[in-house]
């Protein structure tokens, strides 16, 4: 069969954590395990009627013959012009906990009633799960989390290319819109101005944090306006076809003062000091050694800090290098190689009492010879002329 997946590293990951099927529930799993295939209706909400929209995909160990698909009713119309490779699909749901027992009827069929399931325990209603568990009393219940991030970690070729462009799309929005914003506009509308500009140049926009100076929150809002002489952070993700641009960059109504390109400086510099690190081999800790020993270099070093995280499908996903970031994970890759295919997110940002909120956040994908960056435009002050 030709699978949109390696499906040799899936059974590897499966028979290591014991598990017999994994069945997939969210709908960037379903979509990576489909080869992209996401159901147009449901792409933005998942409510309807009395329940919701739960794709469910099952794949039982080393048996990819054997492989169903459930969905909605609808679906049928979408999947005559995208066929699945999937040899059972059922298209008749309007409901999680009917989808679920029909999942759990299907897996006793399997002979895996009492096998280890992976599910996507986040991802997973508690009407769906507790059908689930009636269907399927014998069976023990894992997460799949893991499985499912390292099958992800290491990007194909088609994936790398769109990081590539729709990184590469996300700048070329911030600089439209901090080169023509006037003086006086408020976050909220740059904010709207980059949700227009990515879905006009074709990405999916999810968010754009922005902070005007000298104070750093980042929350859009009216009463925050840009004026002269004051400096912006733009924070913007968006993505194309599920995979995720996300960037931060910096711009300056007028001038910067000569603070504002030290402040700049130094954040770059501990951005470049990151990157050097980055090649197959290299672990989470030599990254972090590497970005952190610039740091303490720099005259501004308590007002910062550094992060850097695995990317793709979503905006922290393997690999995961630290177990002390802003978010609150385990950081299996802080002692483990990364790999050529990886895609890593490295970011610093800074709060300085006289400028405000400073930032920049690359895309760095890990070559065979060390890494190759994604969008890297504009990195030092874009200037807005008002």
């Amino acid at each position: 069969m030709n699978l949109p997946f390696d499906a040799k590293k899936l059974d590897a990951l499966m028979e290591e954590e014991g598990v017999d099927l994994l069945l997939a529930s969210s709908k960037d799993n379903v979509a990576y395990l489909l080869g992209g295939y996401r159901f147009f209706f449901f792409h933005h909400k998942d409510a309807i009627g009395v329940s919701r929209y739960l794709p469910l995909l099952g794949y039982a160990r080393g048996a990819a013959d054997k492989a169903f698909y459930l969905g909605n009713s609808m679906e049928a119309w979408q999947q005559e012009w995208e066929p699945l490779w999937v040899p059972e699909a059922s298209n008749c749901q309007w409901h999680s906990e009917k989808a679920a027992r029909e999942a759990g009827q299907r897996i006793r069929k399997l002979g895996l009633g009492k096998g280890t399931i992976a599910l996507e325990k986040g991802f997973m209603p508690a009407d769906a799960y507790a059908a689930l568990q009636e269907e399927l009393p014998g069976a023990r219940f894992v997460d799949a989390l893991v499985i499912l991030e390292e099958l992800r970690a290491v990007k194909r070729p088609e994936e790398l290319a769109i990081l590539k462009e729709a990184s590469g799309t996300i700048i070329e929005c911030m600089v439209e819109v901090m080169t023509t914003t006037p003086a006086g506009t408020s976050s909220l509308d740059i904010a709207e101005r980059m949700r227009r500009e990515e879905t006009q140049r074709g990405l999916n926009f999810e968010y754009c944090l922005t902070s005007i100076g000298p104070g750093w929150n980042r929350a859009p809002s009216k009463k925050a306006l840009w004026r002269k002489g004051c400096a912006l952070s733009l924070d913007s993700g968006g993505n194309r076809h599920g995979y995720l641009g996300d960037l931060a960059r910096m711009a300056v109504m007028g001038q910067p003062t000569q603070l504002m390109k030290d402040l700049l400086a130094e954040v770059e510099a501990i951005q470049m000091a990151a990157r050097s690190a980055v090649r197959p081999g290299a672990t989470g800790a030599e990254i972090f050694e590497k970005a952190l020993a610039e740091q303490a270099k720099c005259p501004h070093k308590d007002e910062m800090i550094f992060l850097a995280h695995g990317m793709g499908l979503i905006q922290h996903e393997a690999p995961r290098l630290t177990s002390t970031g802003a978010v609150p994970y385990p950081g299996p890759y802080e002692n483990r190689p990364i790999e050529a295919g990886m895609v890593l997110s490295i970011e610093t940002d800074m709060k300085n009492p006289g400028v405000g909120f400073l930032k920049l956040e690359d895309t760095v994908a890990v070559t065979p010879s060390g890494w190759k960056a994604y969008g890297d435009g504009a990195r030092g002050w874009t200037i807005a002329e008002g």
